[in-house]
C-alpha cells in the first residue's frame, strides 16, 4: 500500500457519480482496478485450472504487483511466472515466492543475479535455450552456493525463443545434466501469437499443432532418461484448447485478470473470454471548446498504442469515440445533444493491457463508487 502522508500528490478528493464513466476523483490520468471484477476473475480462472487438473502460475507481466499475485496465490496458484529478471525481483522483494521466469537470460551478471534470487526462494526457476546460457548458470550458481532449477524453452512456432529442434532440445538436456548446480525441471512452450486469434476453432488448431512439438520434446527428453515434471505454457486466449489438449500440466494465463480490447476483440463470446473488464484508466475533461467533442488529459503517454486507441468503458459513448491527440491529450467524440463540464471523467478500455501498466506507478482500487486503497506496481519498469 502507499502511504498518502508521504505522497499527498496521490490523495484522491471524493466523487460524486452520475457523470458519464465517472465513478470518483482522483488525480488524472490514473490506472483503476476495480477489486471486485479482479477477484471474480483470479476466481474464474482458478476455478477452471482445478476442473482441468492444471497448475496454475500467472504470469505477472500483465500485473506487476505483489498485491494481485498475493490474491492468485492465495486462491490457489503455484506462484506466478515473470517475463524478466527484474519484475522477479521486484516481487521477491515483496514476499512473492514460487517464480518462474520465462525469457531466457544472457550475460554473466544476469546469471549471477539469477543464482542470488535462487538462494532467497524456495521455488524458483528459469529458462534456457542455448548452452552458453547453461554455461553462465552453472558458473553463477556454484559460486552463489545453490542449485538452480532450469527449463528448456521449445521454440513451439512463434520463433521467438526456444530450442528449434529435436536434436537440440537432447544436447541441451544433455549439457544440463552435467552440471552439478543445475537441475533440469521441465519444459516451456508458449505461441504468444495465438492468444488474439479470432474464433476459437482457429485458436484451437494453431494450439494444436504447437503444442504437439512441445510434446514430442518432452517425450525426447524423458526417453533420454530425463525427468520432465513441469511442461509449462498456455495463455488467457489458449486456454481452453491448452485444457482440452492435456498437455500442459501447468498453464501462465496472464491478461485474465483485466481484459482489455484486444483480448476481447479476439475473444469475443468464447469461454476463455468469460472475464470481466476490471482495469480502466480515468481521465479529465479538460477543454470544451470544439463542438461535438472534449479534450482529455489521458494521451499518448497514458496509454500503450501497440494495439490502436482506447475505448470509452460506457455510455453514452460510441466504441470509436476516443482518438489521440498528442503525447497529453486525447480528443472524445460527443454524441448528437450531449455535453460535458471540464473536469468531468472518462474512463477507458486500455487497449493492451500489460504495456499499459508498466506506464504508472500505482492502481487506484475502487469497490463500487469507493476508492479502498492505493496499492504499488512495484516491478513496474523493470525490464532488466
Amino acid at each position: 500500500m502507499i502511504d498518502i502522508q508521504r505522497a499527498p500528490h496521490l490523495a484522491p478528493s471524493l466523487a460524486e457519480r452520475g457523470q458519464p464513466g465517472s465513478r470518483f476523483r482522483v488525480a488524472t490520468p490514473a490506472l483503476i482496478l476495480d477489486i471486485d471484477a479482479l477477484d471474480r476473475n483470479i476466481a474464474l480462472m482458478a476455478e477452471r485450472a482445478k476442473r482441468a487438473g492444471l497448475k496454475l502460475r500467472p504470469h505477472a507481466k500483465s500485473h506487476k504487483s505483489s498485491f494481485i499475485a498475493r490474491r492468485q496465490i492465495a486462491a490457489g496458484a503455484a506462484g506466478v511466472c515473470c517475463a524478466k529478471l527484474g519484475e522477479a525481483e521486484a516481487l521477491a522483494e515483496a514476499g512473492i515466492d514460487g517464480i518462474l521466469i520465462t525469457s531466457p537470460l544472457a550475460g554473466g551478471t544476469t546469471a549471477r543475479r539469477a543464482a542470488a534470487l535462487s538462494k532467497r526462494l524456495t521455488d524458483f526457476a528459469v529458462v534456457v535455450d542455448h548452452a552458453d546460457q547453461v554455461r553462465e548458470l552453472e558458473a553463477a550458481a556454484g559460486a552463489a552456493g545453490t542449485r538452480l532449477k532450469v527449463v528448456i524453452d521449445i521454440d513451439v512456432g512463434l520463433h521467438r525463443t526456444g530450442v528449434p529442434d529435436m536434436q537440440g532440445a537432447v544436447a541441451l538436456m544433455q549439457r544440463i545434466g552435467t552440471a552439478e548446480h543445475l537441475a533440469l525441471n521441465g519444459v516451456q512452450g508458449y505461441g504468444g501469437s495465438w492468444q488474439h486469434m479470432k474464433g476459437r476453432e482457429a485458436r484451437y488448431a494453431a494450439v494444436e499443432q504447437g503444442v504437439a512439438i512441445l510434446a514430442t520434446a518432452a517425450k525426447s527428453l524423458k526417453a533420454q532418461g530425463a525427468a520432465v515434471a513441469q511442461i509449462t505454457g498456455g495463455g488467457t486466449g489458449t486456454f481452453g484448447a491448452d485444457a482440452a489438449l492435456g498437455i500442459l500440466n501447468e498453464v501462465q494465463p496472464g491478461s485474465y485478470v483485466f481484459m482489455d480490447a484486444q483480448y476481447r476483440d479476439a475473444l469475443g463470446d468464447d469461454a476463455d473470454g468469460a472475464f470481466e473488464q476490471s482495469l480502466f484508466v480515468q481521465s479529465s475533461v479538460i477543454s470544451i471548446n470544439q463542438p461535438g467533442s472534449v479534450t482529455v488529459d489521458a494521451g499518448l503517454k497514458a496509454f500503450a498504442t501497440d494495439a490502436g486507441p482506447p475505448r470509452p468503458a460506457t455510455a453514452p459513448f460510441a466504441p470509436d469515440a476516443y482518438a489521440f491527440r498528442g503525447d497529453e491529450h486525447g480528443r472524445v467524440m460527443l454524441p448528437a445533444g450531449h455535453a460535458l463540464a471540464i473536469g468531468q471523467r472518462i474512463e477507458l478500455v486500455p487497449p493492451h493491457c500489460d504495456p499499459n501498466v508498466d506506464k504508472y506507478d500505482v492502481y487506484h482500487v475502487v469497490s463500487g463508487d469507493k476508492l479502498v486503497d492505493i496499492v504499488a506496481i512495484e516491478a513496474r519498469g523493470r525490464s532488466q
